[in-house]
């Protein structure tokens, strides 16, 4: 089943649900191939929410010299695993970004995670349930390739959205990651975000064209939201280590990234886990132990 995002009041009503239940909203944004613009997509979604009221905690997977923290000028003493470790608080491997934004690097803790006996386990979902700040909203960056967890990351979020561009070859790994998640571990729900294209038109008819494809042969339902269009404003806030919307609000990029920020926070989210964001970590516990041998194929 496709469709698109526009039903405001239903919007609203989820919502409400989300407040009532005070379930924290856990986005995984993963990507078929590197270069689609995926940590740009994390951190400028992130300013947005944050700079709306939402209280936001960037879950960083990505191990490379470009992840959250370099682009966010920020530099990581600590992570994870040094909290798993018993070496540090989590409250002292948090690091703050702009507009109160927390960033935790969780590359070697995430894959820890399969290894923990159960006393540490329990530990660990304790730290995340006594944060001194409450959170809003997690938005998980994953790694590409082999090393990622971006499998059971995605498994323990309520949401996955997948960042394509407009080549051929991330339409073809973006559909082969939606088919690994549909068809071997039941994902059934996917948010579809469309970087770096010269119009909505043209963002639109390559989801359409990737959604007809799964709608046929994958029992998943895609949801189209939205694009940021090819914008050298972008690039140029990358350099200045700020999200275009801090740098540069008025561009095309900045205005995209604000109105897919706030139809992410008001679309519906079927597969609702209720709970904090200890609940997250306990399930990543639980589903890290899964066989993950299908990630690359």
């Amino acid at each position: 089943m496709t469709r698109i995002i526009n039903d405001q009041a239903a919007g609203l009503r989820g919502l409400a649900a989300l407040r009532a239940k005070d379930t924290v909203r856990i986005i995984t944004i993963a990507g078929g191939k590197e270069g689609v613009g995926k940590t740009s997509t994390v951190i400028n979604l992130a300013m947005t929410l944050a700079r709306n009221g939402k209280r936001v905690l960037i879950l960083d997977e990505n191990p490379r010299h470009n992840n959250v923290n370099a682009n966010l000028g920020l530099k990581a003493r600590y992570d994870l695993l040094h909290v798993i470790n018993r070496d540090k608080t989590l409250e002292e491997v948090i690091l703050q970004g702009p507009h109160d934004v927390s960033v935790l690097t969780a590359t070697r803790g995430i894959h820890a995670l399969a290894k923990l006996n159960p006393e540490d386990q329990e530990w660990l979902i304790q730290c995340f349930g006594e944060l001194s700040k409450p959170v809003d909203v997690v938005l998980v960056d994953t790694a590409m390739g082999s090393t990622s967890h971006v499998l059971p990351l995605s498994l323990a979020s309520q949401q996955v959205l997948i960042v394509l561009s407009g080549s051929p070859s991330s339409i073809t790994d973006a559909y082969k990651l939606i088919k690994i998640m549909s068809k071997e571990y039941a994902k059934q729900h996917f948010l579809i975000l469309v970087n770096k294209v010269g119009s909505e038109h043209q963002a639109y008819t390559i989801f359409d064209n990737i959604s007809k494809v799964a709608q046929q042969h994958l029992s998943v339902s895609l949801d189209f939201m939205g694009c940021i269009p090819t914008d050298e404003k972008l690039q140029r806030s990358t350099q200045l280590c700020r999200p275009v919307v801090d740098a540069f609000p008025a561009s095309p990029s900045a205005t995209g990234f604000r109105r897919i920020a706030e139809d992410l926070i008001y679309s519906s989210c079927p597969d609702d886990y209720s709970g904090g964001v200890e609940n997250f970590m306990q399930r990543l516990i639980r589903i890290s132990h899964l066989n993950m041998a299908n990630l690359t194929a």
